[in-house]
């Protein structure tokens, strides 16, 4: 049985797939179990991923799902879950097998970084891990990792079309306190630099404050510009 299983959602993600796995190679020799979940790649994912997972699947299209799939046939007592554009510390398994028992918490995230030319990057990361830390809400782009009864007890993540994972760090908290880890996961700034990183940061924070007053998922969604098959499948929820 593994240690740890890293759960990775995928859509059409072949130019990042293979970097992404043999990042984690080495957690994988320490026994690590890497879950590949594939929402229907219409390019060489699934190809490109087989010889560096533990497992590659199918699912039916949408983040919430495809992690909650890759849940179910997982083997670990713990439960990480990874953007394909997000590189884990090398360290990072023992980070979080060693803190959930030092700390007795039923989950948690790491601090972020991100990577690109922007000099608003870095304000961006430190904002982000600051409002987690205040907040204990956490997303994606921060490796959520959680004991199997902590998902368990709160249904895996909501299948709703954007948020998921802020719903999910809320449902989460009701279970314990997340375990805030101060080693940083780095993740693309591609996304902020190609729509423009005030302009997502502004965006991101109305519908952050829209989605808390009760706005529904899926109007969000649209707000955002989600497309389901479009590039930005694979990168909807920045900070």
């Amino acid at each position: 049985m593994a240690k740890l299983s890293i759960i990775i959602p995928v859509v059409n993600e072949a130019d990042h797939i293979v970097p992404a796995l043999q990042a984690l190679s080495p957690l994988r020799a320490r026994g690590a179990e890497l879950i590949v979940v594939d929402g229907g790649s219409t390019d060489d994912t699934v190809a490109r991923a087989a010889p560096l997972a533990t497992f590659v699947i199918a699912s039916p299209r949408g983040r919430a799902i495809q992690m909650n799939a890759g849940a179910t046939i997982a083997s670990a007592d713990v439960l990480l879950f990874l953007h394909a554009d997000t590189r884990l510390p090398s360290d990072a398994d023992q980070s979080v097998l060693e803190g959930l028992q030092r700390s007795r918490r039923a989950w948690g995230r790491f601090d972020v970084a991100i990577e690109g030319r922007h000099p608003l990057l870095p304000l961006v990361a430190a904002s982000m891990n600051l409002r987690s830390r205040l907040t204990g809400i956490t997303t994606g782009d921060q490796a959520m990792f959680m004991r199997r009864e902590a998902f368990a007890a709160t249904g895996g993540f909501p299948e709703i079309a954007l948020m998921e994972d802020i719903t999910f760090a809320r449902n989460l908290k009701r279970v314990s306190a997340p375990l805030n880890l101060r080693a940083r996961v780095t993740t693309s700034g591609r996304r902020w630099e190609r729509r423009g990183v005030v302009r997502t940061i502004i965006l991101m924070w109305r519908l952050r404050l829209a989605y808390f007053l009760g706005a529904k998922p899926e109007d969000l969604a649209r707000r955002y510009g989600y497309r389901p098959g479009s590039p930005d499948e694979a990168e909807r929820n920045p900070g």
